[in-house]
């Protein structure tokens, strides 16, 4: 029996579902029941009946479909997938940057820890960080974290007032304007799309055709029927969109933009999660409880 097959028998035997994150690697997403970015997986993990969900993605995930799904049990094939965006602010530096700005309202990445996410008024994807922000209440102060790039996207994109923690995701942070310029002049006519993490994203709007999510990034590449598309985000994508649309060429922008964190997790390290039920993530009931009411706005958006 192959690994593949191991995996897929393993997820019967033991009722599990299993999520991937769009950044995994190859042959975890072609086991996987769902693939997608944090918010379609949040969802799903509510929408799916399995005692067991297995997450191949990183330790925030896994605690966000905990807080969610309070009564499945909840496996990280790898505890070592973490995610250094998520690791530059703890709850401390929150509550300490709320007491400086005491009538802000807190909006949360979703690439956070679940400490901070209970300190948090409101969680959002980068799929709806944009309609997030809209939806606090008009003249209200916002506090946005952790990734400053994305903020300052939201920021231009809503004209809020906003205030933005100083924190970035060192893959998507290397990409700057001038690789945009390289990548022009190296493929003419080729559209770029580029994920509101990168640091050319907001400083680089008008040479990007498209800023988008890596959930939507997944639906251009469905859509598109340009020859080739130049893709500013995790190269971990590029498999997917390479099998919805086999007729357009997707080149990264960067090849080296690799997340180690994204690839800890191995087909054998899924294998032996299902077969061992490791390694099972769990928040404190009340931290739980208070970051649910952040990622529940999350998911209602």
């Amino acid at each position: 029996m192959s690994l593949e097959e191991e995996v897929r028998a393993l997820k019967e035997e033991r009722s599990a579902v299993l999520l991937a994150h769009n950044y995994q690697r190859p042959e975890v997403q072609d086991v996987a029941d769902f693939v997608g970015d944090s918010l379609f997986l949040s969802r799903k993990a509510m929408e799916s009946d399995r005692p067991v969900i297995v997450f191949a993605g990183v330790r925030f995930m896994a605690e966000t479909a905990k807080i969610l799904n309070p009564g499945r049990t909840v496996l990280l094939p790898d505890l070592k997938a973490g995610c250094a965006l998520a690791d530059s602010i703890t709850a401390e530096n929150l509550r300490a940057w709320k007491a400086d700005h005491p009538d802000a309202v807190v909006v949360a990445y979703i690439n956070t820890s679940a400490d901070v996410k209970a300190e948090a008024d409101y969680c959002c994807t980068s799929s709806n960080a944009v309609k997030v922000v809209e939806n606090v209440p008009a003249g209200r102060e916002i506090l946005f974290l952790p990734d400053m790039f994305l903020g300052d996207y939201v920021r231009r994109k809503t004209g809020r007032t906003m205030h933005l923690w100083v924190g970035d995701c060192p893959v998507h942070a290397k990409m700057r304007p001038e690789a945009l310029d390289r990548a022009r002049a190296e493929h003419p006519g080729a559209p770029i799309i580029a994920h509101p993490e990168c640091g050319c994203a907001s400083q680089a709007l008008p040479y990007v055709d498209r800023v988008l999510s890596t959930d939507g990034m997944i639906r251009f590449a469905e859509e598109t029927r340009a020859p080739e598309v130049l893709v500013a985000t995790e190269v971990g994508i590029l498999h997917r969109m390479r099998k919805l649309n086999p007729g357009s060429r997707f080149d990264p922008i960067d090849a080296g933009a690799i997340c180690p964190y994204m690839k800890e997790i191995t087909l054998a390290d899924v294998r032996d999660s299902l077969k061992f039920g490791r390694y099972v993530i769990d928040v404190p009931p009340e931290t739980a409880a208070r970051a649910r009411r952040s990622l529940e706005r999350m998911v209602a958006a």
